[in-house]
């Protein structure tokens, strides 16, 4: 190795290692280009001159100052070449090795490496001006190839990094939690208030929510004409003795309750020809489509089907169900018995078990001075019996209503009976369901003050408003005495296109004629009819309406009859 430098400063200036400042770092001395340095110069190429060795000390490459020489001897002589030192790996002069002291300029370079051996040594001269020590002929200066420069990394420095990079990562790590922190706070806010609207939402479609309901809303229930009811009428055949039992089926899916309104056959019906009949007739001669139409228009209904239930087909519904349970009010005798004082089919009592056939004679049987209403109210136990043991799963419901096998109106399909059959099974296993008997006059008409109840609270007669172009429906009572009154009254209205209601007859004479109406878009209505019936103008006030009619009239004293009345039942109804 050599111990000289090119610095890269001064083109082919050189320097050689003097020894270390008192940091630690290397010292350099500039080496004039003139001289040349061989560091495998032999003992054979030195001056003749020889010395004397003198005791030789090692160089203090801290010391400060002015070096002094380790050793004295004649300066007067030329200085020999500095004494050859053995290579120290570790960087330490031999123990008979000298220093030149440094009296020329010096200067640092750092982290400079050395130029590579150029493999022929250079002979060393010595400098002018220099002290020179005394040496023997094998010694030799000390080189920058006998030294290996170790850099002691600083161990604060590591510590520190160690400590920024801990403190960095501590705090990369904190704001990472924060952060994962902070979406979990969000999704569960998010997750909370899902669960809350879920909730909510639930409850409110189940009608459960405070203030929901429909008994709550507005501090009032929820008027009976908003309220969205499916209808289905049945008709029971009796196949045996004759005649027919008729009750409406009635799902109201806004308050979620089940009704059965029974139906007496004296109630009165106008045809489409603006005749009178009733229900029992209706049944026979016109058929389901008629009478459905025909109920329709008395109770402002919207009928929606048509079952036509034979007795057989009684019979074998109740098997199938698995028997009924009602509380019976009278004691059955059995039809098929040979004496009447055989034991009675169906017992009296409360809980009474019944089969397909004990079911039949207990919802037809009539005793001897009874009226319908008595079997219409028997039949209507035996239906919500029925419903009590039918199952709520319209599927379910459906297959049984579809291995009675029976032939229903177009109107009604299996599917649609069984799924509205399931509703109303659901409704009477919950305790949602009730049983009404409509109450009627004598001659077949209804009372408003009777009939209300029923029409207008089960039916929601009210709830149906006449489509456009449909005739306004008038309810006449005849309050004149004269009973012909009311058939000249039909003949006018029907000639007039209004629909024919028969309200009835008042048992004490009225003086003078009235003609209400309940709703203000039915003022002009109002002044139609009377002007139609020949009343005075002074007649129309607003008031309360029969439950099934758009105009009501009460015909007093001062109503006018003609006893020659043409009838003309061609007029349009609607």
């Amino acid at each position: 190795m050599n111990d000289r430098y090119d610095a890269g400063y001064g083109g082919d200036q050189q320097y050689e290692l003097v020894g270390y400042d008192e940091f630690g770092q290397p010292v350099y001395r500039q080496v004039p280009q003139q001289q040349a340095y061989d560091p495998y110069w032999t003992q054979q190429q030195q001056q003749p001159q020889q010395y004397q060795q003198p005791q030789s000390y090692g160089y203090d490459p801290y010391a400060t100052g002015q070096q002094q020489p380790v050793s004295s001897y004649d300066t007067s002589q030329q200085a020999p070449a500095a004494p050859y030192a053995p290579y120290d790996p570790y960087g330490q002069t031999a123990s008979t090795g000298h220093q030149a002291p440094v009296t020329e300029q010096t200067a640092y370079i750092p982290q400079q490496a050395g130029p590579q051996e150029t493999g022929a040594a250079e002979e060393s001269e010595p400098r002018a001006g220099a002290p020179a020590q005394g040496r023997d002929s094998g010694e030799r200066d000390y080189r920058t190839e006998q030294f290996a420069f170790v850099e002691e990394p600083d161990g604060d420095s590591e510590d520190v990094i160690d400590w920024l990079n801990f403190t960095e990562n501590r705090t990369e790590r904190r704001e990472e939690a924060k952060r994962r922190a902070k979406s979990r706070l969000v999704a569960l806010t998010v997750a909370f208030a899902l669960v809350v609207a879920g909730g909510i939402g639930y409850l409110w479609f189940a009608d459960m929510l405070p203030g929901s309901s429909s008994e709550e809303q507005t501090g009032t229930t929820t008027s009976a004409a908003a309220q969205k009811r499916d209808v289905v009428v049945v008709h029971l055949h009796d196949t045996k003795k004759g005649g027919t039992a008729t009750a409406l089926l009635v799902n109201n899916t806004t308050a979620k309750q089940g009704a059965t309104v029974l139906i007496p056959n004296s109630l009165a019906l106008t045809g489409d020809d603006g005749t009178t009949t009733t229900l029992a007739k209706s049944v026979e001669d016109d058929g389901s489509a008629g009478t459905r139409d025909g109920l329709d228009t008395v109770l402002g209904t919207d009928i929606e089907g048509t079952w036509r239930l034979d007795t057989p087909y009684l019979n074998n519904l109740v098997e199938l169900v698995g028997n009924i349970d009602v509380d019976t009010n009278t004691a059955v005798p059995d039809p098929e018995a040979e004496k009447k004082t055989e034991a009675p089919l169906v017992n009296k009592g409360k809980g009474q078990t019944l089969s397909g056939k004990m079911a039949v004679a207990y919802a037809t049987y009539r005793a001897s001075g009874e009226s319908q209403d008595a079997q219409l109210e028997r039949f209507g136990q035996v239906m919500q019996g029925v419903l009590r043991k039918l199952s709520s799963d319209a599927q379910a419901a459906t297959t049984t209503v579809q291995t009675l096998a029976q032939i229903l109106d177009p109107s009604l399909t299996d599917k649609d009976l069984g799924a509205f059959l399931a509703k109303l099974a659901d409704h009477a296993k919950g305790g949602d369901y009730k049983t009404e008997l409509l109450p009627l006059q004598q001659d077949g008409t209804l009372r408003a003050e009777d009939s209300d109840s029923v029409v207008k609270d089960l039916l929601g007669g009210t709830a149906k408003s006449p489509d456009a172009g449909d005739a306004v429906r008038v309810g006449i009572r005849n309050a004149t005495g004269d009973k012909d009154a009311t058939e000249q009254a039909r003949v006018v209205l029907l000639n007039g296109g209004y629909t024919f209601l028969d309200a009835g007859t008042v048992e004490t004479a009225q003086a003078t004629s009235q003609v209400t109406y309940a709703d203000a878009a039915r003022k002009q209505d109002a002044v139609e009819v009377a002007k139609t019936l020949g009343l005075p103008a002074g007649a129309v006030k607003k008031g309360k309406t029969t439950s099934n009619a758009d105009v009501s009239v009460v015909l007093g004293q001062n109503y006018e009859t003609t006893t020659d009345t043409t009838t003309d039942t061609t007029g349009s109804t609607g």
